[in-house]
């Protein structure tokens, strides 16, 4: 049967057993649609990144003797979407099955399902061989539960798996090390340097330019410095595993001016796009730390291994369990845009600017920079989730709807109302000073809560608490907030409202 086979571009994975023998009869096909480029302002290295690597993976295939169609963006015959590509190749080349592999955003996988009802050929779905749990498979754990604790699927999942396990119990007799994870970088530390690939994409980056796609971010596409195929992103997971896996754990929540990826590893662009896979990412540290546990604390290794088949594992089941309503929630109905400086980093705030420009410059972000400082400041400030949904799905390497919405609607902006944390996180000036070295050289004082110059943070962290009282004062985590709120003389709470309210009034001009 002369069957057409379809691969995304986030199903760049070698080792699916689809490749393991040759078929004549059948031909893949991968493609560049507007579709994907345009349902979202993204980074145009995410853009050039997601090209460059698929383009990768189609020479491996027809190297391997696999027959492969691969529709480029500006092809003449290029109907920018993948019902209509693959509509044209089945009455073109006489498909008589068409096959693909389950896609990890509802939207794909919506798309795909209509046009297989449709469609007057055999349609076949394949799992992508990914992942450890299957879609339903936080679903099935939690059944009849009414919370869904990450900490407990964690657990689950080692067990179930024999991850970091001495039979039924966790090795060294503790689950979680979150605790020993949560160091400031030392003034005078120095990380060494992160590994940069020197790709050259002006070809992708100039077809990009033609098409004229709507980007965001700057790029450098003569010294690419993603990987963008699976050798590339088996140096970089080996680099890390080498170079800055004995830091990882104490480090991993930290944040400086003078660094942009610290001891983190960066290969979720690799992970999402499936050109590494999460088992042998965990067994590459697992090993390091097996050949180096004089060297390397196991705090280390369970922070990463926990990001790797703890959150991403639960936050892919939370996706499939809660979508499509997911994307709508709006707990506390927030309803501002953006401050315009999000799309050019142009604000006097410390922390914000780094952590935005950063983002601009590499379309990247580590989670604490994400979590406590972009997505702290949008929480407080009111900002529609739609908008901050957008803006992360747009801007990182590594943002694919299932893995982002989790993370920002969800554990950022808590718009889900607490399926996925149990507490909005939210600070003031003050964690971000304990985390970081942001605040030191900032145009706003970290201690001053009032007035002149003092730091947003602390105004509009007393002034969320206050408007949202009534939704969150019997959450049993945030009592101590609302018990010191409450005590504060009412001219204190008044300055601070006030404060806020020009602050919020004001925002594009902070």
């Amino acid at each position: 049967m002369k069957t057409l086979r379809l691969i995304l571009g986030d199903q760049l994975n070698s080792n699916h057993s689809w490749f393991q023998s040759d078929n004549s009869q059948v031909t893949y096909v991968m493609m560049e649609v507007r579709t994907e480029t345009d349902y979202v302002t993204h980074h145009i290295q995410k853009v050039v990144g997601f090209f460059a690597a698929m383009r990768n993976f189609a020479q491996e295939l027809i190297a391997n003797n696999h027959a492969v169609i691969y529709i480029k963006l500006n092809d003449a015959d290029n109907l920018q979407s993948f019902d209509l590509n693959i509509n044209q190749l089945i009455s073109k080349e006489g498909f008589d099955k068409f096959e693909y592999q389950l896609p990890d955003e509802y939207r794909v996988d919506q798309l795909i399902k209509k046009w297989c009802e449709a469609v007057n050929i055999p349609t076949e779905a394949f799992d992508t061989e990914h992942f450890f749990e299957e879609r339903d498979g936080l679903g099935n754990f939690f059944h009849a539960k009414k919370t869904f604790l990450m900490e407990t699927f964690y657990r689950h999942i080692r067990k179930k798996h024999g991850v970091l396990m001495d039979a039924d119990q966790p090795r060294t007799g503790k689950w979680n090390y979150d605790q020993d994870n949560r160091k400031k970088l030392p003034k005078n530390h120095k990380p060494n340097l992160p590994l940069e690939f020197e790709n050259k994409v002006e070809q992708i980056f100039e077809e990009i330019q033609l098409a004229k796609i709507k980007t965001i971010g700057t790029i450098n596409d003569k010294r690419f410095l993603w990987p963008i195929n699976r050798e590339q992103s088996i140096v970089l997971l080996d680099y890390f595993a080498t170079e800055f896996l004995s830091h990882f754990g104490d480090f991993q929540d930290s944040m400086t001016p003078a660094e942009w990826s610290l001891y983190h590893s960066r290969i979720s662009f690799s992970l999402n796009t499936k050109m590494l896979s999460p088992l042998e990412v965990i067994n590459r540290v697992i090993f390091e730390w097996e050949s180096n546990q004089g060297k390397i604390a196991f705090n280390q290794v369970e922070g990463f291994v926990r990001q790797i088949i703890g959150w991403r594992e639960y936050m892919r089941g939370i996706y499939w369990l809660k979508m499509p309503e997911y994307e709508s929630l709006n707990f506390f109905g927030h309803k501002e845009k953006l401050p315009d400086w999000f799309w050019t980093g142009g604000t006097k705030m410390n922390c914000l600017k780094h952590s935005i420009n950063q983002s601009l410059d590499f379309g990247y972000a580590h989670h604490i920079q994400r979590l406590m400082v972009t997505g702290n400041f949008a929480l407080l400030a009111g900002v529609n989730p739609d908008e901050v949904d957008a803006w992360y799905l747009g801007v990182y390497m590594d943002a694919i709807q299932w893995v982002e919405i989790t993370n920002t609607r969800g554990m950022s902006q808590f718009a889900d109302g607490g399926i996925v944390g149990t507490k909005p996180y939210v600070s003031s000036a003050a964690y971000i000073d304990k985390m970081s070295h942001y605040c030191s050289s900032c145009y706003y004082q970290k201690n001053k809560k009032t007035g002149d110059k003092a730091c947003p943070f602390n105004s509009l962290y007393w002034n969320f608490y206050d408007k949202h009282e009534a939704k969150m004062d019997k959450n049993p985590r945030i009592g101590m907030v609302y018990n010191l709120w409450r005590r504060m003389k009412p001219e204190s709470k008044r300055e601070l409202i006030e404060q806020a309210k020009f602050y919020l009034e004001n925002i594009n001009d902070l």
